[in-house]
């Protein structure tokens, strides 16, 4: 079997990126072991990763017309769980001990890290993995996958965060403790540092799949939206009042709504792009109308791959949903930034290669 179509070799920075992220997760994650004793640990670490599982299976679900390249996902998740907690930490001490040194208060200190530092350093920090992205912007189609790989970095950085504040919690009052936390962060705000990067991510997908000049205003609107549903958090949660929690919660329930919309608008418009332009390759005779129907709908891609796999094919049919997705992309794309001639047929020729080679299994 072919690999996917016009896929990249990974380049040394995203391996050397994945692997530093994933070395400094495993510090910190040893750091807290240490200190905070086997058990301790072993029950926050259960806590945090508990929802994991459902978490990235409901981030990734958003991506089902085009999914990313694994090892970008994975960069991402790591990138949070890594270089994001070390370095936000580091910087977030450094900021409290300025204001310390300018003889503000200890509690004074402390929120203005919890409510101001931490949200301004955090977003930056977990949003970058999408700058260190651009290299391979090809990757970011659509404000569907901006909101993806902040999710995976948002994903990443709350996994190692709520082991820390769930040992915390179990050091000072034992396992109950740790669980009353966990059901605060775990189950009522699981999906809070996705949300709040996404808005980041939605700023950096929108600049790089728009052509008009404004676009890269969306950039600095993006952080400034991470920052402000954080800091609302964290605010609220300073307070202790249910009732600021409860504001704070459903403005950031919004943001996941206005996230949901995006990524279901955006799905309904590249179908409605699909049944446009792959009718004009039926010449080719890579392409019918059965298989722009298929293409067209999620419950007919998904029973089309269903059939594949039961006749040995599952691999072939995805290589080929893939390629025509991304022929429509490749279309998109011109339609919205221009693509320079030559770059365009070059694409679109290894796409309907890569559907060739799919339709002769």
């Amino acid at each position: 079997m072919t690999a996917p179509p016009l896929a990249q070799r990974p380049s040394k920075a995203l391996l050397i990126g994945l692997v530093v992220s994933g070395v400094l997760a495993l510090i910190v994650l040893v750091v807290m072991l240490l200190s905070g004793g086997p058990i301790g640990f072993g029950l926050s670490a259960l806590l945090a990763l508990a929802p994991l599982p459902v978490l990235l299976a409901a981030v990734l679900s958003l991506d089902r017309l085009e999914p990313e390249p694994k090892l970008n996902l994975a960069f991402a998740f790591a990138w949070g769980a890594g270089v994001a907690i070390v370095a936000g930490i580091a910087l977030t001490l450094v900021g409290q001990e300025f204001f310390a040194r300018a003889g503000y208060t200890s509690t004074a200190v402390e929120n203005i890290g919890t409510v101001v530092i931490a949200p301004l350093v955090e977003e930056a920090l977990k949003g970058s993995a999408l700058l260190l992205l651009l290299r391979r912007r090809a990757e970011i189609d659509g404000l569907t996958d901006g909101i993806v790989y902040a999710s995976m970095a948002g994903l990443g950085f709350a996994a190692v965060e709520n082991v820390g504040y769930y040992l915390l919690a179990f050091g000072e009052d034992g396992a109950g403790a740790a669980v009353q936390l966990f059901v605060l962060r775990g189950l009522i705000d699981p999906l809070g540092h996705p949300i709040y990067t996404s808005m980041f991510g939605l700023g950096v997908a929108y600049a790089l799949t728009r052509g008009n000049v404004a676009r890269y205003a969306a950039v600095p609107l993006g952080y400034v939206a991470a920052v402000f549903l954080h800091g609302l958090w964290n605010g609220a949660a300073t307070t202790g009042s249910l009732e600021w929690l409860g504001a704070a919660y459903l403005v950031i329930m919004a943001a996941l709504i206005l996230i949901i919309v995006v990524t279901v608008v955006e799905r309904r418009q590249l179908v409605a792009r699909m049944g446009y332009y792959l009718p004009a390759y039926q010449q080719t005779g890579l392409i019918n109308d059965t298989d722009v129907r298929m293409l067209t709908t999620l419950s007919a891609r998904k029973a089309a791959r269903k059939w594949a796999r039961g006749v040995g094919l599952g691999r072939a049919m995805s290589d080929y949903q893939q390629a025509a997705t991304e022929l429509t992309l490749l279309h998109l794309r011109a339609e919205r930034q221009g693509v320079e001639p030559r770059s365009f047929v070059m694409e679109r020729d290894a796409l309907l290669g890569a559907m060739a080679r799919a339709r002769r299994w």
